[in-house]
Protein backbone atom coordinates (compact mmCIF):
# COMPACT_ATOMS: atom_id res chain seq x y z
CA UNK A 1 0.00 0.00 0.00
CA UNK A 2 1.28 3.45 -0.97
CA UNK A 3 1.12 6.22 1.55
CA UNK A 4 1.26 10.28 0.85
CA UNK A 5 0.93 12.92 2.99
CA UNK A 6 -0.24 16.75 2.41
CA UNK A 7 -1.59 19.59 4.66
CA UNK A 8 -4.49 21.79 4.16
CA UNK A 9 -4.73 23.49 0.83
CA UNK A 10 -1.97 21.90 -0.67
CA UNK A 11 -1.77 20.06 -4.35
CA UNK A 12 -0.61 16.33 -4.79
CA UNK A 13 -0.17 15.99 -8.33
CA UNK A 14 -0.23 13.58 -10.77
CA UNK A 15 2.72 11.06 -11.07
CA UNK A 16 5.16 8.46 -10.29
CA UNK A 17 7.46 10.26 -8.47
CA UNK A 18 7.81 10.43 -4.77
CA UNK A 19 5.76 13.25 -4.15
CA UNK A 20 3.05 12.58 -7.06
CA UNK A 21 0.59 10.04 -6.84
CA UNK A 22 -0.67 8.11 -9.86
CA UNK A 23 -3.47 9.26 -11.49
CA UNK A 24 -5.61 6.08 -11.20
CA UNK A 25 -5.13 6.01 -7.11
CA UNK A 26 -5.86 9.53 -7.03
CA UNK A 27 -9.22 8.83 -8.99
CA UNK A 28 -10.39 6.02 -6.67
CA UNK A 29 -9.44 8.29 -3.46
CA UNK A 30 -11.14 10.85 -4.50
CA UNK A 31 -14.18 8.70 -5.23
CA UNK A 32 -13.98 8.26 -1.21
CA UNK A 33 -13.97 11.66 -0.82
CA UNK A 34 -16.71 12.44 -2.39
CA UNK A 35 -19.13 10.06 -0.35
CA UNK A 36 -18.38 11.27 2.87
CA UNK A 37 -20.60 13.57 4.83
CA UNK A 38 -18.18 15.89 4.46
CA UNK A 39 -18.27 16.29 0.76
CA UNK A 40 -21.13 18.91 0.29
CA UNK A 41 -23.17 19.61 -2.66
CA UNK A 42 -20.29 20.37 -5.37
CA UNK A 43 -18.72 16.95 -3.61
CA UNK A 44 -15.71 18.63 -3.41
CA UNK A 45 -15.79 19.68 0.22
CA UNK A 46 -12.83 17.36 1.26
CA UNK A 47 -10.80 17.29 -1.86
CA UNK A 48 -11.03 18.88 -5.33
CA UNK A 49 -9.93 16.75 -7.76
CA UNK A 50 -8.50 18.86 -10.43
CA UNK A 51 -6.97 18.08 -14.20
CA UNK A 52 -3.69 17.95 -12.87
CA UNK A 53 -3.85 16.45 -9.31
CA UNK A 54 -5.66 16.90 -6.18
CA UNK A 55 -5.99 19.79 -3.77
CA UNK A 56 -6.84 19.34 0.09
CA UNK A 57 -9.45 21.80 1.69
CA UNK A 58 -10.38 22.60 5.23
CA UNK A 59 -10.60 18.69 6.06
CA UNK A 60 -8.22 17.02 7.91
CA UNK A 61 -7.50 12.96 8.58
CA UNK A 62 -7.23 9.99 6.63
CA UNK A 63 -8.78 8.94 3.20
CA UNK A 64 -7.83 5.29 2.19
CA UNK A 65 -8.41 2.43 -0.43
CA UNK A 66 -7.36 -0.91 -0.38
CA UNK A 67 -4.30 0.46 -2.56
CA UNK A 68 -3.42 3.79 -0.86
CA UNK A 69 -3.66 6.12 1.98
CA UNK A 70 -3.51 10.16 1.88
CA UNK A 71 -3.65 11.93 5.03
CA UNK A 72 -4.02 15.28 6.03
CA UNK A 73 -2.68 16.89 8.41
CA UNK A 74 -4.24 20.80 9.53
CA UNK A 75 -0.87 23.36 9.53
CA UNK A 76 -0.63 23.77 13.36
CA UNK A 77 2.84 26.42 13.58
CA UNK A 78 3.70 28.23 16.56
CA UNK A 79 5.53 31.25 16.78
CA UNK A 80 7.82 31.77 14.45
CA UNK A 81 7.82 27.89 13.62
CA UNK A 82 8.97 27.59 10.01
CA UNK A 83 9.23 23.72 8.08
CA UNK A 84 7.44 22.04 10.89
CA UNK A 85 7.65 18.07 10.39
CA UNK A 86 4.39 16.02 9.73
CA UNK A 87 5.03 14.11 12.86
CA UNK A 88 4.97 17.36 15.12
CA UNK A 89 1.61 18.40 12.65
CA UNK A 90 0.65 14.79 13.59
CA UNK A 91 1.09 15.17 17.43
CA UNK A 92 -0.55 18.50 17.62
CA UNK A 93 -3.49 16.83 15.94
CA UNK A 94 -4.06 13.86 17.83
CA UNK A 95 -3.98 15.76 21.35
CA UNK A 96 -6.45 18.60 19.75
CA UNK A 97 -8.45 15.35 19.34
CA UNK A 98 -7.64 14.10 22.63
CA UNK A 99 -8.70 17.44 24.01
CA UNK A 100 -12.23 17.80 22.60
CA UNK A 101 -13.32 14.29 22.37
CA UNK A 102 -12.19 12.93 25.70
CA UNK A 103 -9.77 10.84 24.40
CA UNK A 104 -7.08 8.90 26.77
CA UNK A 105 -3.50 10.07 25.39
CA UNK A 106 -1.59 10.89 27.84
CA UNK A 107 2.13 12.81 27.26
CA UNK A 108 4.00 8.82 28.10
CA UNK A 109 2.06 7.08 25.73
CA UNK A 110 2.11 9.66 22.63
CA UNK A 111 6.04 9.53 23.53
CA UNK A 112 5.44 5.84 22.32
CA UNK A 113 3.66 5.66 19.49
CA UNK A 114 5.86 6.38 16.48
CA UNK A 115 4.05 9.64 15.10
CA UNK A 116 6.89 9.47 12.11
CA UNK A 117 6.06 6.06 10.84
CA UNK A 118 2.08 6.17 11.16
CA UNK A 119 -0.84 7.91 9.93
CA UNK A 120 -3.26 9.18 12.15
CA UNK A 121 -5.70 6.66 12.20
CA UNK A 122 -2.96 3.80 12.65
CA UNK A 123 -1.87 6.08 15.75
CA UNK A 124 -5.47 5.89 17.11
CA UNK A 125 -6.28 2.40 16.19
CA UNK A 126 -2.49 1.66 17.95
CA UNK A 127 -3.61 3.71 21.13
CA UNK A 128 -7.10 1.69 21.99
CA UNK A 129 -5.91 -1.73 20.91
CA UNK A 130 -3.25 -0.82 23.65
CA UNK A 131 -5.49 0.59 26.21
CA UNK A 132 -8.46 -2.56 25.71
CA UNK A 133 -5.45 -5.18 26.04
CA UNK A 134 -4.96 -3.54 29.27
CA UNK A 135 -8.52 -3.18 30.30
CA UNK A 136 -8.70 -6.77 29.27
CA UNK A 137 -6.22 -8.07 31.22
CA UNK A 138 -7.75 -6.64 34.17
CA UNK A 139 -10.63 -8.62 33.85
CA UNK A 140 -13.75 -8.22 30.66
CA UNK A 141 -17.00 -6.57 32.51
CA UNK A 142 -19.82 -9.00 32.89
CA UNK A 143 -23.42 -8.89 34.21
CA UNK A 144 -25.95 -11.30 35.36
CA UNK A 145 -28.50 -11.74 32.85
CA UNK A 146 -31.48 -13.87 32.73
CA UNK A 147 -32.00 -17.28 30.49
CA UNK A 148 -34.47 -19.20 29.73
CA UNK A 149 -33.90 -22.79 29.01
CA UNK A 150 -35.28 -26.81 29.28
CA UNK A 151 -33.04 -28.94 31.63
CA UNK A 152 -33.28 -32.43 32.90
CA UNK A 153 -33.26 -30.64 36.51
CA UNK A 154 -34.42 -27.46 38.43
CA UNK A 155 -32.02 -24.73 37.88
CA UNK A 156 -33.01 -20.82 39.41
CA UNK A 157 -37.00 -20.37 38.91
CA UNK A 158 -39.81 -22.96 37.40
CA UNK A 159 -41.68 -21.24 34.37
CA UNK A 160 -44.77 -22.32 34.93
CA UNK A 161 -46.29 -21.01 32.40
CA UNK A 162 -44.04 -22.87 29.37
CA UNK A 163 -43.55 -26.20 31.85
CA UNK A 164 -47.88 -26.64 31.50
CA UNK A 165 -48.04 -25.58 27.91
CA UNK A 166 -45.28 -26.03 26.01
CA UNK A 167 -43.49 -29.25 28.05
CA UNK A 168 -46.95 -30.59 29.53
CA UNK A 169 -46.03 -33.52 26.73
CA UNK A 170 -42.24 -33.68 28.06
CA UNK A 171 -42.36 -33.66 31.94
CA UNK A 172 -38.20 -35.10 31.74
CA UNK A 173 -37.89 -31.38 30.84
CA UNK A 174 -38.17 -28.65 33.23
CA UNK A 175 -38.60 -25.07 31.90
CA UNK A 176 -36.28 -22.78 33.79
CA UNK A 177 -35.29 -19.18 34.39
CA UNK A 178 -31.82 -18.64 35.88
CA UNK A 179 -29.65 -15.91 35.71
CA UNK A 180 -25.69 -16.31 34.20
CA UNK A 181 -22.70 -13.92 34.31
CA UNK A 182 -22.23 -13.05 31.35
CA UNK A 183 -19.95 -11.08 29.09
CA UNK A 184 -22.42 -10.14 26.18
CA UNK A 185 -23.55 -6.48 27.47
CA UNK A 186 -23.74 -3.80 25.66
CA UNK A 187 -20.50 -2.36 26.48
CA UNK A 188 -18.67 -5.21 25.25
CA UNK A 189 -20.29 -5.19 22.56
CA UNK A 190 -19.49 -1.91 21.77
CA UNK A 191 -15.70 -2.85 22.25
CA UNK A 192 -16.47 -6.05 19.75
CA UNK A 193 -18.09 -3.83 17.02
CA UNK A 194 -14.36 -1.26 17.13
CA UNK A 195 -12.63 -4.42 17.16
CA UNK A 196 -14.21 -5.60 14.25
CA UNK A 197 -14.04 -2.75 12.34
CA UNK A 198 -10.56 -1.76 12.92
CA UNK A 199 -9.71 -5.43 11.81
CA UNK A 200 -10.94 -4.14 8.33
CA UNK A 201 -9.22 -1.29 8.01
CA UNK A 202 -6.12 -1.36 9.95
CA UNK A 203 -2.70 -1.79 7.53
CA UNK A 204 0.03 -2.06 10.17
CA UNK A 205 1.11 -4.98 11.02
CA UNK A 206 1.59 -4.43 14.70
CA UNK A 207 -2.19 -3.34 14.82
CA UNK A 208 -3.72 -6.26 12.52
CA UNK A 209 -1.79 -8.72 15.30
CA UNK A 210 -3.14 -7.02 18.26
CA UNK A 211 -6.51 -6.92 16.74
CA UNK A 212 -6.34 -10.47 15.85
CA UNK A 213 -5.64 -11.40 19.60
CA UNK A 214 -8.33 -9.11 20.39
CA UNK A 215 -11.09 -10.74 18.45
CA UNK A 216 -10.25 -14.32 19.88
CA UNK A 217 -11.15 -12.62 23.64
CA UNK A 218 -14.44 -11.28 22.24
CA UNK A 219 -15.23 -14.14 20.53
CA UNK A 220 -18.66 -15.32 22.80
CA UNK A 221 -19.74 -11.60 22.46
CA UNK A 222 -22.49 -10.93 19.88
CA UNK A 223 -21.33 -9.19 17.30
CA UNK A 224 -23.86 -6.55 16.39
CA UNK A 225 -24.34 -4.28 14.07
CA UNK A 226 -23.51 -0.65 14.39
CA UNK A 227 -26.90 0.72 13.58
CA UNK A 228 -27.80 -1.83 16.20
CA UNK A 229 -25.68 -1.00 19.31
CA UNK A 230 -26.96 -0.41 22.46
CA UNK A 231 -25.65 2.84 24.27
CA UNK A 232 -28.24 3.92 26.10
CA UNK A 233 -27.85 0.79 27.79
CA UNK A 234 -24.40 1.02 28.71
CA UNK A 235 -24.23 2.04 32.20
CA UNK A 236 -20.49 3.27 34.17
CA UNK A 237 -20.11 2.67 38.06
CA UNK A 238 -17.35 2.88 40.11
CA UNK A 239 -16.80 -0.75 38.52
CA UNK A 240 -16.02 -0.19 35.43
CA UNK A 241 -14.91 3.33 35.35
CA UNK A 242 -11.76 2.61 33.47
CA UNK A 243 -13.54 1.53 30.23
CA UNK A 244 -14.68 5.49 30.35
CA UNK A 245 -11.81 6.35 28.06
CA UNK A 246 -12.57 3.33 25.62
CA UNK A 247 -15.54 4.30 25.61
CA UNK A 248 -14.63 7.72 23.71
CA UNK A 249 -12.35 6.40 21.34
CA UNK A 250 -14.94 3.29 20.38
CA UNK A 251 -17.72 6.18 19.88
CA UNK A 252 -15.02 7.86 17.59
CA UNK A 253 -14.59 5.30 15.45
CA UNK A 254 -17.85 4.25 15.12
CA UNK A 255 -19.62 7.36 14.65
CA UNK A 256 -20.28 8.43 11.18
CA UNK A 257 -17.34 10.37 11.40
CA UNK A 258 -14.98 7.35 10.47
CA UNK A 259 -17.08 5.57 7.85
CA UNK A 260 -17.03 2.74 5.73
CA UNK A 261 -18.16 4.21 1.95
CA UNK A 262 -18.52 2.33 -1.32
CA UNK A 263 -18.42 4.62 -4.60
CA UNK A 264 -19.30 1.95 -7.25
CA UNK A 265 -16.85 -0.38 -7.69
CA UNK A 266 -14.29 1.55 -4.89
CA UNK A 267 -14.35 0.70 -1.37
CA UNK A 268 -12.61 2.87 1.19
CA UNK A 269 -12.81 4.33 4.67
CA UNK A 270 -11.80 7.92 5.62
CA UNK A 271 -11.33 9.06 9.51
CA UNK A 272 -12.14 13.16 8.70
CA UNK A 273 -12.59 15.79 10.87
CA UNK A 274 -13.64 19.75 9.86
CA UNK A 275 -11.14 21.65 11.55
CA UNK A 276 -13.14 25.08 11.76
CA UNK A 277 -15.57 22.78 14.14
CA UNK A 278 -12.35 20.93 15.36
CA UNK A 279 -11.07 24.03 16.56
CA UNK A 280 -14.13 25.54 18.30
CA UNK A 281 -14.83 22.70 20.30
CA UNK A 282 -10.81 22.67 21.01
CA UNK A 283 -11.27 26.11 22.45
CA UNK A 284 -14.65 25.49 24.25
CA UNK A 285 -13.09 22.63 26.55
CA UNK A 286 -10.01 24.67 26.68
CA UNK A 287 -11.68 27.90 28.30
CA UNK A 288 -14.03 26.12 30.06
CA UNK A 289 -11.32 25.36 32.42
CA UNK A 290 -9.44 28.60 32.32
CA UNK A 291 -12.84 30.21 33.65
CA UNK A 292 -13.03 27.99 35.91
CA UNK A 293 -13.56 29.45 39.99
CA UNK A 294 -13.70 33.34 37.71
CA UNK A 295 -17.36 33.31 38.18
CA UNK A 296 -17.66 33.03 33.89
CA UNK A 297 -18.59 30.12 32.79
CA UNK A 298 -18.68 29.27 28.74
CA UNK A 299 -21.36 27.51 26.28
CA UNK A 300 -21.50 26.79 22.61
CA UNK A 301 -23.52 26.96 19.73
CA UNK A 302 -26.40 28.75 22.40
CA UNK A 303 -28.42 32.11 21.48
CA UNK A 304 -30.59 30.62 19.17
CA UNK A 305 -31.67 34.40 18.29
CA UNK A 306 -32.84 35.51 14.63
CA UNK A 307 -32.02 38.57 13.00
CA UNK A 308 -35.19 39.43 11.18
CA UNK A 309 -38.95 39.00 12.45
CA UNK A 310 -41.80 37.93 9.40
CA UNK A 311 -44.65 39.42 11.80
CA UNK A 312 -44.80 36.27 14.53
CA UNK A 313 -42.02 34.07 12.99
CA UNK A 314 -38.35 34.46 13.15
CA UNK A 315 -35.96 34.45 10.48
CA UNK A 316 -32.31 34.04 10.15
CA UNK A 317 -32.01 32.42 13.53
CA UNK A 318 -28.11 33.24 14.67
CA UNK A 319 -25.74 30.53 16.71
CA UNK A 320 -22.49 32.15 18.59
CA UNK A 321 -19.69 29.85 18.60
CA UNK A 322 -19.08 30.45 22.09
CA UNK A 323 -21.00 32.66 24.85
CA UNK A 324 -19.09 33.38 27.93
CA UNK A 325 -21.80 34.43 30.74
CA UNK A 326 -21.98 36.05 34.26
CA UNK A 327 -24.89 34.68 35.92
CA UNK A 328 -27.58 35.27 33.00
CA UNK A 329 -25.81 37.98 31.49
CA UNK A 330 -24.02 37.46 28.17
CA UNK A 331 -20.69 39.24 28.99
CA UNK A 332 -18.35 38.28 25.31
CA UNK A 333 -18.99 36.61 22.48
CA UNK A 334 -16.86 34.14 20.73
CA UNK A 335 -16.52 33.00 17.00
CA UNK A 336 -13.14 31.01 16.15
CA UNK A 337 -12.08 31.01 12.38
CA UNK A 338 -10.31 28.73 11.25
CA UNK A 339 -8.09 30.88 8.80
CA UNK A 340 -4.40 32.51 8.62
CA UNK A 341 -4.73 36.00 8.34
CA UNK A 342 -1.93 38.16 6.93
CA UNK A 343 1.09 39.70 8.58
CA UNK A 344 1.36 42.06 5.71
CA UNK A 345 1.76 45.52 7.17
CA UNK A 346 0.03 47.15 3.99
CA UNK A 347 -3.27 45.41 4.52
CA UNK A 348 -4.97 47.17 7.53
CA UNK A 349 -7.60 44.56 7.85
CA UNK A 350 -4.81 42.00 7.86
CA UNK A 351 -7.05 39.45 5.97
CA UNK A 352 -10.01 39.02 8.35
CA UNK A 353 -13.44 38.91 6.20
CA UNK A 354 -15.69 42.17 5.89
CA UNK A 355 -18.35 39.25 6.21
CA UNK A 356 -16.98 37.82 10.04
CA UNK A 357 -16.74 41.44 10.92
CA UNK A 358 -20.93 42.36 9.68
CA UNK A 359 -21.61 39.16 11.75
CA UNK A 360 -19.72 40.04 15.19
CA UNK A 361 -21.75 43.03 14.72
CA UNK A 362 -24.78 41.21 14.43
CA UNK A 363 -23.94 39.86 17.60
CA UNK A 364 -22.77 43.09 19.41
CA UNK A 365 -26.53 44.01 18.81
CA UNK A 366 -28.88 40.75 18.85
CA UNK A 367 -27.13 39.87 22.43
CA UNK A 368 -26.67 43.68 24.09
CA UNK A 369 -23.23 42.52 24.35
CA UNK A 370 -20.53 45.14 24.48
CA UNK A 371 -17.02 42.60 23.94
CA UNK A 372 -17.35 40.73 20.80
CA UNK A 373 -13.99 38.27 19.57
CA UNK A 374 -12.94 36.74 16.63
CA UNK A 375 -10.43 33.92 17.60
CA UNK A 376 -7.52 32.20 14.90
CA UNK A 377 -4.80 30.39 14.81
CA UNK A 378 -1.45 31.80 15.25
CA UNK A 379 1.11 30.52 12.72
CA UNK A 380 4.38 30.98 12.12
CA UNK A 381 4.31 34.35 10.04
CA UNK A 382 2.91 35.83 12.00
CA UNK A 383 5.02 38.56 14.69
CA UNK A 384 6.39 36.45 17.38
CA UNK A 385 3.68 37.04 20.61
CA UNK A 386 0.03 37.06 20.18
CA UNK A 387 -2.33 39.26 18.16
CA UNK A 388 -5.13 41.09 20.07
CA UNK A 389 -6.12 44.24 18.44
CA UNK A 390 -9.16 45.85 19.92
CA UNK A 391 -11.40 48.49 17.60
CA UNK A 392 -14.45 50.73 18.68
CA UNK A 393 -17.70 49.53 17.28
CA UNK A 394 -19.46 52.20 15.12
CA UNK A 395 -18.30 55.26 16.26
CA UNK A 396 -14.82 56.09 17.11
CA UNK A 397 -14.32 55.58 21.11
CA UNK A 398 -17.44 53.51 21.75
CA UNK A 399 -17.18 51.39 24.69
CA UNK A 400 -18.43 48.41 22.22
CA UNK A 401 -15.64 46.94 21.07
CA UNK A 402 -14.73 43.83 18.87
CA UNK A 403 -11.36 42.05 19.12
CA UNK A 404 -9.24 40.23 16.63
CA UNK A 405 -7.24 37.71 18.56
CA UNK A 406 -4.82 34.76 17.89
CA UNK A 407 -3.74 31.55 19.84
CA UNK A 408 -0.63 29.88 19.43
CA UNK A 409 -1.70 26.26 19.11
CA UNK A 410 1.99 25.11 19.27
CA UNK A 411 2.28 25.29 23.08
CA UNK A 412 1.38 23.15 25.85
CA UNK A 413 -2.35 22.58 27.33
CA UNK A 414 -1.15 25.30 30.14
CA UNK A 415 0.00 28.02 27.74
CA UNK A 416 -3.36 27.42 25.81
CA UNK A 417 -5.85 28.02 29.08
CA UNK A 418 -3.35 30.59 30.21
CA UNK A 419 -3.89 32.27 27.04
CA UNK A 420 -7.74 31.93 27.29
CA UNK A 421 -8.06 33.18 30.49
CA UNK A 422 -5.58 36.74 29.80
CA UNK A 423 -8.19 37.13 26.54
CA UNK A 424 -11.12 37.13 28.30
CA UNK A 425 -9.97 38.73 31.43
CA UNK A 426 -8.54 41.44 29.21
CA UNK A 427 -11.54 42.01 26.92
CA UNK A 428 -13.55 42.33 30.25
CA UNK A 429 -11.16 44.49 31.84
CA UNK A 430 -11.46 42.14 35.46
CA UNK A 431 -8.73 41.43 37.22
CA UNK A 432 -7.55 37.75 37.18
CA UNK A 433 -9.97 36.38 39.81
CA UNK A 434 -8.78 32.58 39.78
CA UNK A 435 -7.36 32.82 43.04
CA UNK A 436 -4.79 30.28 44.43
CA UNK A 437 -6.57 27.69 43.97
CA UNK A 438 -6.66 27.60 39.76
CA UNK A 439 -2.87 28.41 40.37
CA UNK A 440 -2.14 25.28 42.07
CA UNK A 441 -3.84 23.63 39.02
CA UNK A 442 -2.02 25.30 36.35
CA UNK A 443 1.30 24.54 38.30
CA UNK A 444 0.24 20.95 38.77
CA UNK A 445 -0.73 20.71 34.61
CA UNK A 446 2.31 22.39 33.76
CA UNK A 447 4.07 19.44 35.96
CA UNK A 448 2.46 16.84 33.92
Amino acid sequence: MTRHTIREWEHLTYGSGEREIPEAQADRIAAVARASVFSGRGHEGVLEHGRKGLRARGIVGVIATPDCQLEILPKIEGRGETNVSDATLRARLIHMLGVTYDLPIEAGSMTQLGWQRETVLELLIRLFCGKLTDAVRQGMPRHYLEHEDDLSALRGRLNVTRQFSSLAVSPQKLACRFDTLSPNIALNQVMRAAVSKLSRLSGAPDNQRSLRELSFVYADVNDIPTSALGWDRIVLDRTNRRWQELLSLARLFLSDRHQQTSAGTIDGHALLFEMNVLFEKYVEQIMSRALAGTGFRVSSQGGHLDCLYDGEIGRFRTRPDLIVRQGDEVAMIIDTKWKRITPRVDDPKQGVSQSDVYQLMAYNRLYDCSNVVLLYPHHGDLPHDAIQRRYSIATKDADDTLTVATLDLAGTQHDHRHALQKLVMDCLGVEDRTGAETRSQDVLASAT
